[in-house]
């Protein structure tokens, strides 16, 4: 079997840390917020898991089937011979690029989650024992440093993620990708696209309250975590499409004035009754954006691949 390799770039603590900052930061602004990688516990990811298979959202299907019919083209045009998947989780929809890519040598998954990285590389392994598996424990929001491997390479970064940064993080962050491509790499992008305001909403609000029940977990990560007292169930699930900068918002909306406690930052925070914590945004994109914030990034679109519905886009840039 071809060797796995893991190599840790977050100090043991990064995670506490990180969570620290972001809660201190994000409740004590106005308006309040936390960022979305909170919502990932053991739960959060299960009931995310259940969110993908809703009738309500698309995302998660559409992207597979694009990766389905176009992982020969994607295979063709990028002759990658490294793989370098952002966030990668399971690796479960990468599979279909794993097996396109006859030249493949080696595959580099980053995540935030030793345990995810190991098992999926694991389970790739036992089915591609000539695969050389290259694991980083890393934030790919922050700087990589990533291991040398045979080219061409193609960073992956799939599930619309991209979408949960805002414009000014997007930027960065695809400059920061540009930056670590040599001539011939590529960037393989998933984008969700803009589409009817009812469709859209109910992806975030599905009728079953799996969501909600997602949204509300990063209350329960930050009361384990951190020691604090939200009451979730004095909190309200909503989900609105923002037209004018196209994008999703998912918010916990307080159903009436409460005073709430943060033990371990000795922080208490008061939320008058119908305000509002916003959680996560998701920005929808149209063919014309995303080549924008590419060329920003010295990135050219070269390929771009949608479902049969046109509702979710894979986009292949090269360092322009």
């Amino acid at each position: 079997m071809s060797p796995f390799l893991l190599t840790r770039s977050l100090p043991a603590d990064a995670t506490d840390a990180a969570l620290r900052a972001d809660v201190l930061s994000g409740l004590t602004r106005h308006p309040k917020t936390l960022p979305p990688k909170w919502f990932y516990d053991a739960r959060g990811s299960d009931l995310f898991e259940e969110i993908t298979r809703l009738a309500e959202y698309y995302p998660t299907r559409a992207e597979r089937e694009i990766l389905i019919a176009r992982a020969g083209d994607i295979a063709a045009v990028s002759g990658a011979r490294t793989l370098i998947e952002l966030g990668s989780g399971s690796s479960e929809k990468t599979r279909h690029l794993l097996d396109a890519l006859p030249d493949l040598h080696t595959y580099v998954p980053v995540d935030v989650s030793e345990s995810a990285l190991t098992g999926a590389a694991k389970a790739l392994l036992a089915d591609r024992p000539e695969l050389s598996v290259h694991a980083l424990v890393a934030d790919f929001t922050q700087v990589l440093e990533l291991p040398e491997s045979p080219g061409p390479r193609l960073v992956v970064f799939l599930g619309g993620t991209l979408g949960n940064l805002l414009p000014e993080e997007r930027a960065g962050f695809l400059r920061s990708v540009r930056a670590r491509l040599a001539p011939g790499d590529g960037l393989l992008l998933g984008t969700d696209l803009v589409k009817d305001e009812a469709t859209l909403v109910a992806a975030y609000d599905d009728a079953a309250g799996v969501t909600a029940a997602f949204n509300k977990n990063v209350l329960a990560v930050v009361n384990r975590e951190l020691g604090a007292d939200f009451p979730a169930g004095d909190f309200s699930h909503v989900a609105l499409w923002d037209a004018d900068h196209e994008w999703i918002e998912m918010r916990l909306r307080a159903r009436r004035a409460m005073t709430v406690k943060v033990r371990e930052l000795d922080l208490v925070v008061q939320f008058e009754e119908g305000e509002e914590l916003r959680t996560e945004i998701s920005a929808k994109f149209r063919e014309k954006r995303v080549r924008d914030e590419l060329a920003a990034a010295g990135l050219r679109l070269d390929q771009w691949w949608t479902d049969a519905a046109g509702r979710f886009a894979l986009s292949l840039a090269t360092a322009d």
